[in-house]
């Protein structure tokens, strides 16, 4: 069953916010905006990069930046990963293992995939933490202005910890199951990613082909101005390409590796996701002409690769 959380509405935020100490493992595009508005909401952030230079901004906005995962997870009570995948955050809670506090909180919002799930639970058994599979739904702007979904699934008891966490971070909070090892929120994330991939292709493939053609993409674009067919995304991915601002706000390497989480995911489920997996081939090949680290709107130049 799924239980939402609006910020403001429902569970409890606990009186002693300033005094939740908050760990962040991960500060590029998403953890960075992340970790920003936890200590803009006045709580207390300790925050790890790899690359520290990443990670150093963030002690403008109150936060202090550590120089290694224990460091940052010393005396936290939720632990927030927001890693490139699975792999990243069980290494970065590795290295943090000897500073974790048994019975904190951690709240796992890297898109993992399925497999990786009851491989971090069990870690989390193994050093006394309570797991939450927590990834979210948005990219940079909403990451910045503290209004991404939240998905969890995790122990009932964790909710009013968590609370004034995603409250800071997310304009609410979808709770659909209590055992975070079974990946019942990354199925979800899965879903909504397979979505929003989908329509990045279709946009870029729709700009490019109307290149090829000598159609004017605003011609495109009034065709189907408000009808059933029309849909922000659209609208802003088209927007970045015909303006060619390829900034990043989903990089083009994570959205290969997401859509390799998702057709895998389908695999093990029995079913064949062709369209994630021409996608993801769209992506590798973006990423192979240079714009690995640019927006994914950029795999409309995989149209053109020789």
């Amino acid at each position: 069953m799924t239980s939402e959380h609006r910020r403001g509405e429902g569970a409890p935020v606990a009186d002693n916010t300033p005094d939740t100490a908050v760990a962040v493992l991960g500060t590029g595009i998403m953890g960075a905006a992340m970790a920003r508005n936890l200590a803009r909401a006045g709580l207390q952030v300790r925050v790890w990069n790899r690359t520290r230079a990443k990670a150093q901004p963030l002690a403008a906005d109150g936060a202090r930046v550590a120089d290694t995962p224990a460091e940052a997870v010393h005396g936290a009570d939720v632990v927030l990963t927001m890693l490139y995948d699975g792999h990243a955050a069980l290494q970065a809670m590795g290295q943090a293992a000897p500073a974790l506090r048994p019975g904190a909180v951690w709240a796992q919002c890297s898109t993992a995939g399925l497999e990786a799930q009851p491989v971090l639970a069990a870690f989390a058994t193994e050093h006394g933490l309570r797991y939450v599979d927590a990834p979210v739904l948005g990219t940079r702007q909403p990451a910045e202005s503290g209004q991404l979904l939240v998905l969890a699934a995790g122990p009932a008891d964790t909710r009013a910890v968590l609370a004034p966490v995603f409250d800071a971070v997310g304009s609410r909070t979808a709770w659909v199951g209590e055992d975070g090892a079974a990946g019942a929120a990354t199925r979800l994330k899965l879903v909504c990613n397979s979505w929003v991939l989908t329509v990045t292709h279709g946009t870029a493939e729709a700009l490019a082909l109307a290149q090829a053609l000598d159609v004017d993409p605003h011609a495109f674009l009034d065709a189907i101005a408000g009808g059933p067919l029309d849909m922000g995304y659209l609208r802003a991915k088209a927007a970045a390409i015909m303006a060619g601002d390829y900034s990043p706000n989903f990089a083009t390497a994570t959205a290969e590796k997401d859509a390799r989480l998702i057709v895998e995911a389908g695999r093990q489920a029995g079913i064949a996701l062709d369209v994630a997996a021409a996608g993801a081939e769209r992506f590798r090949r973006a990423a192979a002409q240079g714009h690995a680290d640019d927006d994914m709107a950029a795999t409309y130049f995989a149209s053109f690769a020789g």
